[in-house]
């Protein structure tokens, strides 16, 4: 594994502290910030008193997979969050707004296993991170799999399309297929055409494939490079009916759709696309995104971000698709993919609670009330399998960012019943700020 040369000394000092608690002696001489040992190393990785080294995980992020670093023995929490030059404005808990002692309250009962099993927390309110922490697998400088959160951040990325003039707003009630110039429309099922890019962006395409032909995707996975994916999709989908376009399905290849679009209307590749006009004018550069089997970044899954990243694409959306100072995604773009488009019916909510009610789904992001005693929030989510969750409620200002490996997470409804209350009754509403 390749050791980061700006964190060797670090890995010294730390090897050295500990080596010290345990009462063996090491030549100081021997940690020069060029040599590292294998012996020093070993120590590092083996020895059970560096477990946990507060925030930082002195390995480059490229160099591991997300389960190879051990778990934390000892949360750590801040409530005056570190100015990491990272682009991201920092604030006190308590000074610039919530309530201390409720926000640390909670953040020690997640340390002791009272809730989900969460490995990150952190509040953004009124535009500054005033609260981070970390448990179990949660490093500030490590990215964390996003699993479905993906799909919003994919949706981000054709918003910052139209931004720059490659899409216009008007072009999202066009015909998909109409972006896509390798496809032969003879050959499709019924009434194909008629998907357009506000139906892939609210999950209503009206495809339908079932699972043994995915199955048999698999064994010809060329037929799904490139556009051809979307050519044997609306190929061997079940007709394409007023019914099932009007209809909420989190699967049906909505998401793979966007992606392609993306892909032939930027210049160049969706993935060098992704990686300098949204993430890179963001400053995030620590991340992954992998291929799906189209060859295009996967749409929907397959990408790992940093917690803190995180807090910027939540405080990108609740400035209305501003980022210091240049917007980024149009207003109009992020109007509609933050509110409620259409109802869920009966879709379960994810992270739910007694308190969450009235889902539905906007543009690739999830909207649902939360009841804080006799008031109701609006609140908008970008949402992934195993409890990853930027949340936005915009009246309150607030963006709360949160990644888990919870099966079955009731995030949301920790929101409403435990972080919602700590800046509601601090008396800090949202009061009007130009956006950063």
């Amino acid at each position: 594994m390749k050791v980061n040369s700006k964190f060797k000394s670090l890995i010294a000092v730390i090897v050295l502290s500990g080596c010290m608690s345990t009462g063996a002696s090491v030549n100081k001489n021997n940690l020069a910030e060029e040599v590292i040992s294998d012996q020093i190393l070993n120590s590092f990785w083996k020895n059970p008193n560096l477990k946990y080294i507060a925030t930082e995980w002195p390995v480059d992020d490229n160099d591991l997979k997300f389960w190879d670093v051990p778990k934390l023995e000892k949360a750590f929490i801040e409530t005056a969050p570190t100015d990491r030059n990272d682009r991201l404005m920092v604030g006190n808990l308590g000074v610039d707004g919530g309530d201390k002692d409720m926000i640390v309250k909670l953040a020690q009962e997640i340390a002791a296993g009272q809730l989900d099993e969460i490995d990150s927390l952190l509040i953004a309110h009124k535009g500054k991170l005033v609260f981070e922490s970390y448990y179990s697998w949660g490093r500030a400088n490590l990215t964390h799999p996003q699993a479905s959160a993906t799909k919003t951040y994919t949706g981000l990325a054709l918003g910052r399309a139209i931004q720059l003039g490659y899409l216009t707003m008007a072009d999202l009630k066009k015909p998909v297929v109409s972006f896509l110039k390798e496809l032969d429309p003879t050959k499709f099922v019924e009434d194909a055409e008629k998907i357009t890019l506000h139906h892939a962006l609210t999950r209503r395409t009206g495809i339908r494939i079932n699972e043994q032909q995915k199955k048999e995707f698999e064994k010809k996975p060329d037929q799904l490079k490139g556009q051809r994916m979307v050519q044997t999709i609306l190929e061997q989908s079940q007709p394409i009916t007023s019914e099932n376009l009007n209809s909420f399905s989190y699967g049906a290849y909505s998401v793979d759709l966007v992606m392609q679009v993306i892909d032939a209307v930027v210049p160049g590749a969706a993935e060098e696309f992704i990686k300098t006009e949204l993430l890179g004018k963001m400053g995030i550069t620590t991340y992954r995104w992998l291929s799906g089997p189209s060859g295009l970044p996967a749409a929907g899954w397959k990408s790992s971000i940093t917690s803190r990243a995180m807090v910027k694409l939540g405080t990108l959306a609740i400035n209305k698709g501003k980022w210091d100072g240049e917007q980024l995604i149009p207003e109009a773009f992020i109007a509609i993919a933050t509110n409620k488009v259409v109802p869920t019916g009966d879709y379960k909510i994810y992270g739910g609670g007694k308190d969450i009610s009235n889902q539905g789904y906007g543009y690739l992001w999830w909207t649902a009330d939360m009841k804080v005693g006799d008031k109701i929030y609006h609140s908008v989510s970008a949402q992934g399998g195993g409890g990853q969750f930027i949340i936005l409620i915009e009246k309150l200002d607030l963006v709360v960012v949160v990644t888990s490996h919870e099966r079955h997470p009731s995030t949301l409804q920790i929101t409403a019943e435990k972080i919602l209350p700590a800046f509601i009754n601090s008396n800090n509403e949202r009061k009007k700020r130009q956006p950063r």
